[in-house]
């Protein structure tokens, strides 16, 4: 099917929708009907794309036609040859984006996002920049109007993260930031160094979308549920009750734990949107492993052991080697301006796609 017949299915099932959501049996379903409201308004961007695109080929169409059959009056002459210069770059523009809007929705890019950032390879100076990278994300989620709320961490008495993991809640945080997930290497001079070397050092991302319930049927019988007394960084505070929590789940051995809460039931809440956000992943990269096996697309495969940025201190560089992206603007990415690189590799991402379905 060409891409003008796919487009011509998706405005007709477009009118199918409309017709079923103002259906009076329908509108008694408030379950089939909120079903429908979505898939509608997730087709509207496309049918309004397309209906254009058909104004415009349309309206090229009657100008050639006047054209053609001769006009004695120059400026109305002269009004067409410019619409017609304008509509034709116009469906040039509308050739490259319908494609893209075509391209099979990721069902999870709504969603709200769990990230874990872990120190890696570099012990306290990997620690700072693990700090380093959860204020760049917070800013970059504070000025998307998300929700940044910390699950757990593992604070460094230097003032960094041996581990954090935290939620970013908001319309469309995993289609931005799931192209984080990976080994995130930084250069610099720490600041425990007197000599003043560079030392290179590692941080791991992973960012998952957020499992509802529904998504993920994990039943009572599948975990294992320890409690034990929280305690800070340093020692400096011991928690004397057991609020902490740490929860395996059975089947897969996944084990997550919480102790930021001074309750026991808020630890376990978050540890549940935890042991979800995981269970779910594995389940989503068994299933496209057996898919394809061997497909790495073009920004990478999101595996955390893929170094995907390097940060670079002495030169205020910041190198994403996905798409050989190079910005010499480090202090406005770590204060959470990231767009130029999350749109450069989304651009990268749709590209790979478009390949694979031509």
């Amino acid at each position: 099917m060409d891409m003008l017949s796919k487009l011509q299915a998706v405005e007709d099932k477009y009118l199918e929708l409309e017709s079923m959501i103002s259906d009076p049996s329908v509108l008694e379903d408030m379950t089939r009907w909120q079903r429908y409201n979505k898939e509608h308004s997730e087709m509207t961007p496309i049918v309004e794309a397309f209906r254009e695109y058909k104004k415009v080929c349309q309206t090229i169409e009657d100008d050639k036609s006047m054209l053609e059959e001769g006009m004695d009056d120059d400026e109305l002459r002269h009004m067409v040859e410019d619409e017609l210069a304008e509509m034709r770059q116009r469906k040039e523009e509308l050739d490259n984006e319908l494609p893209v809007l075509l391209l099979p929705k990721d069902p999870n890019d709504d969603k709200n996002v769990i990230v874990e950032i872990r120190g890696g390879v570099g012990g306290d100076e990997a620690a700072l920049f693990a700090g380093d990278l959860f204020r760049m994300y917070s800013r970059y989620a504070e000025a998307q109007g998300w929700r940044v709320d910390i699950l757990s961490s593992n604070a460094t008495e230097l003032g960094g993260f041996k581990e954090v993991s935290f939620t970013v809640e908001g319309y469309g945080a995993y289609s931005k930031l799931k192209y984080e997930s990976g080994t995130h290497r930084v250069q610099r001079v720490p600041v425990t160094e007197s000599g003043g070397r560079i030392h290179t050092s590692a941080v791991t991302v992973a960012v998952l979308p957020e499992a509802d319930e529904v998504d993920v049927d994990i039943k009572a019988n599948e975990l294992r549920i320890d409690t034990y007394c929280a305690s800070g960084a340093g020692g400096q505070y011991v928690n004397r009750t057991e609020t902490a929590i740490r929860i395996t789940h059975l089947p897969t051995g996944i084990v997550v734990q919480c102790q930021d809460e001074k309750s026991q039931l808020k630890n376990k809440e978050k540890a549940m949107r935890v042991l979800r956000a995981r269970v779910l992943e594995q389940a989503q990269q068994q299933q496209a492993d057996a898919i394809a096996a061997d497909r790495k697309n073009q920004v990478g495969s999101g595996d955390r052991s893929e170094r995907i940025r390097t940060y670079n201190f002495p030169q205020g560089r910041v190198t994403d080697h996905r798409i050989g992206l190079t910005l010499h603007k480090l202090d406005f990415v770590l204060n959470g301006q990231l767009d130029e690189i999350l749109n450069g590799l989304i651009t990268a991402d749709q590209a790979e796609r478009l390949k694979q379905v031509q």
